[in-house]
């Protein structure tokens, strides 16, 4: 029974590790990554669909993305898509690519996208550390159960420490190595 709410704690737990790790990459760094893209979504034929299925995304050099849409058509669809986005980019088109330029960074953007990122990791740990507690809450149930001992329950409780300390480092360490990033630049 331990070892179930273990499993089920650390695999909540890494999903919040791993969602923090998309939200991380949305966010704009100093140099050009299809990622910054792939979350718009496009009307294609009446229907929202990821930009990625319509179009494929490139790195022409360090401050330039490029999209290929498959259909001509889809040109203005996508271009429309991309200057309604809050990314703040203005898409040029060249015939059958369109080119997305990055405005070098300011420094007070940097700091604006620095502080985001420390907001998305404290959300992060804040959801690990709400996980940790619905698992504590269990064991304390299967104690009032009788289905464990205090000693059993008192392990359970380290044991959920440390996979809630693990989780936080790599929270940690996720929003650091972004943080240098967006700096860096």
């Amino acid at each position: 029974m331990i070892e179930d709410i273990k499993k089920d704690a650390a695999q909540r737990m890494r999903k919040s590790v791993e969602s923090l790790g998309h939200a991380m990459r949305k966010l704009r760094t100093g140099r050009a990554q299809p990622s910054l893209l792939e979350h718009l979504v496009v009307d294609y034929y009446g229907s929202e669909v990821p930009l990625t299925q319509t179009a494929n995304i490139a790195v022409e050099d360090s401050r330039t993305l490029t999209v290929t849409p498959w259909e001509q058509k889809m040109i203005p669809v996508i271009e429309k898509a991309i200057i309604n986005s809050d990314l703040g980019l203005t898409p040029a088109s060249a015939g059958v690519v369109i080119r997305v330029p990055l405005p070098p960074l300011t420094e007070e953007r940097r700091k604006d996208l620095a502080k985001l990122v420390k907001q998305e990791a404290e959300n992060a740990r804040i959801a690990v550390r709400n996980i940790r507690r619905d698992a504590l809450h269990d064991l304390k149930e299967l104690l009032k159960d009788k289905e464990i001992t205090e000693d059993e329950e008192r392990r359970g409780q380290q044991l959920m420490q440390e996979i809630t300390d693990q989780h936080v480092a790599e929270i940690d360490k996720v929003s650091e190595e972004k943080q240098q990033e967006i700096m860096s630049f």
